[in-house]
């Protein structure tokens, strides 16, 4: 991923800044969301393909409008693949997590992301491999996740288990990562996001018809699963390609570092959530261990293609 210092060193437009702080206010409301709708007897079930269904409201015609959808059709497996790994797995995962631990450390443990693909890739991916200030990173990062699980949280309990669930989601988000930047071929962007959404929510329908609410919801858990699935997945997932095309993968996904800010500022400000002292170093070291583990390593001239250098700097967020 880019350096936030190269960022600022690089010209971008006043609508991008705004557009990336957006996404980041969007992707770390998500967990705030999630909670509300939780507290109000949801099931995670439910919430997840709530979510997925709105979602998928705003990508598919989007895509459709493009005509980007028919290249779809020959990457089923992929659909399929990123559907389950990347949207709707994670997405139950981090739900049931958030039944016991807050919206601000679930924020915080999904920024651990970079770190699970710098380590998968060691098995996956050889572009991927890390050396040299990247080895740092991946420590300073797994040092951050052991003090939020083994100081924050405690070592026994179900927050313990919440915030392993949280991380298990990180691991499928960074697996589908890695695929996805080797199968995507000349699939756009938004319509393998819609496609996988889509599938995604299909993966779901069972488990939440069979858990649909007795009654009906308070308008807050409506509105916050509304906003969920609208804004922080249809609209963000939609800004992101957006700020794909417009900047490039790599500056894209520098709001992978906002969006945990964001996403302890909502908590501690609108739920009044506490966030301790080893909870900011674990979330200083988890994303400063991010930002090392996912500099891209230097290239000598004439080695590296410029298409390559893109797909290798490729980051993608996902909440």
């Amino acid at each position: 991923m880019l350096g936030a210092a190269s960022f600022v060193r690089t010209r971008v437009s006043a609508r991008a800044v705004v557009m990336l702080l957006l996404l980041a206010a969007l992707w770390g409301s998500s967990y705030l969301f999630i909670k509300i709708a939780v507290e109000d007897g949801l099931s995670p079930a439910f919430i997840a393909f709530g979510r997925l269904v709105l979602g998928a409201l705003v990508l598919v015609p989007v895509a459709a409008r493009n005509g980007t959808l028919r290249a779809v059709r020959g990457h089923g497996r992929t659909v399929a693949f990123l559907g389950a790994v990347q949207l709707a797995g994670p997405f139950l995962l981090i739900t049931v997590g958030e039944h016991w631990i807050s919206s601000s450390l679930a924020g915080i443990l999904v920024a651990s992301v970079p770190i699970f693909i710098a380590i998968l890739a060691l098995r996956l991916d050889s572009d991927e491999r890390f050396a040299g200030t990247q080895l740092l990173g991946v420590g300073a990062g797994i040092v951050g996740v052991t003090l939020l699980l083994g100081i924050d949280v405690g070592t026994g309990g179900l927050e313990l288990v919440g915030a392993l669930l949280v991380l298990l989601a990180g691991v499928g988000y960074a697996v589908a990562a890695l695929v996805l930047k080797r199968r995507l071929g000349d699939v756009q962007p938004v319509a393998m996001a819609a496609a996988a959404i889509s599938a995604a929510a299909a993966y779901l329908l069972v488990p939440a018809a069979v858990t649909f609410p007795t009654s009906a919801p308070s308008l807050g858990a409506a509105a916050a699963l509304g906003v969920l699935g609208v804004g922080g997945t249809g609209i963000a997932f939609l800004l992101f390609y957006m700020l794909v095309a417009q900047l490039g993968p790599a500056r894209a996904s520098i709001v992978a570092y906002l969006a945990p800010g964001f996403a302890v500022f909502y908590g501690v400000t609108v739920r009044d959530e506490v966030v301790t002292v080893w909870a900011l170093v674990g979330l200083v070291l988890v994303l400063g261990g991010s930002w090392l583990a996912s500099r891209p390593r230097p290239v000598p001239r004439g080695i590296e293609s410029a298409p390559a250098a893109i797909c290798r700097t490729t980051r993608e967020p996902a909440t």
